[in-house]
């Protein structure tokens, strides 16, 4: 009960945040500004949210491909629509509690594909780390290409979202979460040695081989080259959505191709700041566009409209994966026991 409570004030406090930070950038606007917001609205291309909606589809599909690649070096290989519909209700989670769509995508797959969990959370985090060098990639590529334009926005909002405090106390806390986990490799392999024997220990030395396996996949993988490219094709789904996202609105689709680095770079951090990147995401695309001369209310509006494109697909496809995925697996049973 009181794990649950702490999740759901720890929602609450990210769903605030995210919902002032909505007020505070359509505050700051001034009446031109919110004009401009509320006729780009009006006079936005909807339509092309059809195509975003294949394109980004297509890099969640990918995505669960690439996990089945992460999985096959361990001997499990699950349906592709299974692994699709985890991957999307591991999406439609996080909407509501950060972070529990891993766990959730893990227990789904070790349900009906009977595949251990604990090994799932080793290849998530294998996923996790490719996707964060995949994001510093883009942000290499917008500050060598736009460094005239975004440099002093990019160290400013790097320093104020991850470095507050100042270099030495992030070096401090980096330093203890070092010490923490060399702390705790130690203490755990003396409980192992020590008290091998029990079953709460084999227990816990059981979840910690299975993270163990799922992390060393990636160097078992059978085809490289295929986890290679799916890794690079999402985020090129990704840049390809936002850039045709430009176009929604009159007045933004004059942004170079080379914008798009810098737009999905930052509004990849209002993801991480809140759920789903409510009110983080448009305040974050705005800004940036507002490097390159949009005006303010404009740039909200395409940066709301990229916002809500994607939370839509997350919640229509997250839905119908929901929906979906036990009455494929009934199905899937069925079949299996007529042939048998």
């Amino acid at each position: 009960m009181k794990k649950k409570l702490l999740t759901a004030l720890q929602y609450l406090l990210f769903l605030s945040f995210g919902i002032f930070l909505v007020w505070w950038s359509i505050s700051k606007m001034d009446e031109k500004n919110w004009n401009e917001c509320k006729e780009a609205m009006k006079s936005a291309r909807y339509a092309l949210f059809l195509p975003v909606f294949f394109i980004l589809s297509a890099s969640h599909i990918s995505r669960a491909i690439r996990w089945k690649i992460l999985m096959k070096p361990m001997g499990y290989n699950p349906t592709l629509l299974n692994t699709f519909f985890a991957v999307m209700i591991g999406y439609l989670a996080n909407v509501a509690v950060p972070r529990l769509g891993e766990v959730l995508k893990c227990t789904i797959l070790g349900k009906y594909e009977e595949v251990p969990p604990d090994k799932l959370v080793g290849t998530i985090l294998v996923e996790r780390a490719v996707d964060v060098f995949c994001l510093l990639l883009v942000f290499i590529i917008a500050i060598v290409t736009q460094a005239g334009i975004i440099s002093e926005y990019a160290k400013k909002t790097l320093q104020n979202n991850f470095l507050s405090g100042g270099t030495n106390p992030l070096l401090i806390k980096l330093s203890l979460i070092v010490v923490f986990f060399i702390g705790s490799y130690f203490i755990f392999r003396w409980l192992f040695i020590k008290h091998g024997s029990s079953k709460f220990i084999i227990k816990i030395k059981n979840i910690f081989l299975g993270v163990k396996a799922g992390i060393v996949s990636i160097k078992n993988l059978e085809n490289k080259w295929a986890f290679i490219f799916h890794s690079v094709f999402i985020w090129c789904c990704y840049l390809g959505g936002t850039y045709l996202g430009f176009y929604a609105t009159e007045g933004t689709g004059v942004l170079p191709v080379a914008a798009v680095f810098p737009v999905l770079a930052f509004a990849s951090i209002g993801m991480i700041i809140t759920p789903g990147g409510i009110g983080t995401y448009p305040h974050f695309i705005m800004e940036v566009m507002m490097l390159y001369q949009i005006d303010k209310g404009l740039a909200y509006a395409n940066g709301t409209l990229q916002w809500v494109a994607q939370f839509l697909i997350i919640l229509v496809v997250g839905f119908t994966s929901l929906l979906l995925l036990p009455y494929y697996n009934k199905k899937r049973k069925k079949a299996a026991y007529l042939s048998s």
